[in-house]
């Protein structure tokens, strides 16, 4: 039997033999009491490569972010979102729950709103019926909106009237070294505009487990504070630091391979009778509207008996997600199974 190909996530990946050997050397200490040598390295290096004060390695993206979303804001504050964004529609409806925040949704172009529609949308701090504006979130890349990146100069149009009415930006930046590759962009670009930071290591950079959060020293010190309320605390968490180490050292570059075989797969999308829509691809991930007629149940199965793994998101539609696990070989199976695809009699 071939080797199942699986392309649901980016967070499927294995730890390399070079990625685990780097585990097994690492130097750990209680990292709860700030003594873990390797994740001291890593958030020195994380904070260093984006310019800012300070960073806090956590288990994962969710936590990252909600931490992010807390220390910004107040039970009854209001935080600024896009509809697709992953801050709202898959984190368990953190921010409710962690935070006691509302949340303004805007409907931007595949997740990306404009500075525009941040300032329209802004509520009057001198009208007791509102909520306060006090955090505007960014996703970049878009998961939902096909893994788009966001244009750098609106965001800095969004710091701008953020700055103008004191309201904090976060940044979901779970594939943001996706968009840095594709947009040929620094760290530093992001770390200038954003008062808090959110990166995964364990997506596309390939680490098993892992997000770091960086902002300044201030509020990286209640973030710690939030990471503990959350239970995110971990004590030899060196093993895990050192294969996000070894992620951010290595594994940054090859990112342009998963984007290239998204590229490949788009052409050949194209071609196929029961594809109805595709976003546009810019980076790894690939989502794309099945005919009417094709059933998204029904069209996974059928990849399913052909040793391919994908994942349905409703309405027709489907995501694949290309990672550092999935080779050129693998890549040309795909395309032959896509092809075998056959529409109901």
């Amino acid at each position: 039997m071939s080797e199942m190909i699986d392309i649901r996530s980016d967070t499927v990946t294995q730890p390399t033999r070079e990625m685990l050997a780097a585990m097994l050397q690492a130097q750990v200490g209680d990292d709860v009491f700030g003594e873990d040598p390797t994740v001291n390295a890593l958030q020195e290096k994380a904070a260093d490569l984006f310019g800012k004060e300070a960073a806090l390695f956590c288990p994962s993206g969710t936590m990252s972010n909600q931490i992010g979303i807390k220390v910004h804001t107040q039970p009854g504050d209001e935080v600024i979102c896009d509809e697709l964004a992953h801050v709202y529609l898959y984190e368990g409806g953190g921010i409710a729950a962690n935070s006691g925040a509302s949340v303004r949704l805007l409907k931007g172009r595949n997740g990306r709103f404009t500075a525009e529609q941040v300032r329209e949308n802004i509520n009057r701090r001198d009208d007791s019926h509102q909520p306060w504006t006090r955090l505007v979130a960014i996703e970049n890349t878009v998961n939902k909106g096909g893994g788009c990146c966001w244009d750098l100069r609106e965001i800095e149009r969004i710091r701008g009237v953020c700055l103008e009415h004191d309201i904090a930006m976060h940044l979901d930046g779970a594939r943001l070294f996706n968009a840095l590759v594709a947009r040929d962009e620094s760290p530093r670009d992001y770390g200038r505009l954003f008062d808090t930071i959110s990166v995964c290591l364990s997506k596309g950079l390939g680490a098993p487990a892992g997000s770091l959060l960086l902002g300044s020293r201030a509020l990286l010190a209640k973030a710690h504070r939030q990471r503990k309320l959350l239970g995110g605390g971990m004590r030899q968490a060196g093993y895990l630091a050192a294969a996000g180490l070894f992620a951010l050292e290595h594994n940054v570059d090859r990112l342009r391979e998963d984007h290239a075989k998204a590229k490949v797969l788009e052409r050949e999308l194209r071609t196929l009778p029961y594809v109805a829509a595709i976003l546009p691809v810019e980076t790894n991930i690939v989502i794309f509207t099945l005919a009417e007629g094709l059933s998204t149940d029904a069209f996974l199965q059928q990849l399913q008996s052909q040793q391919v793994r994908a994942s349905g998101m409703g309405q027709q539609t489907v995501r694949f997600v290309f990672h550092l696990d999935v080779s050129d070989a693998q890549l040309d199976s795909l395309l032959q199974a896509l092809r075998n695809v056959r529409l109901p009699a």
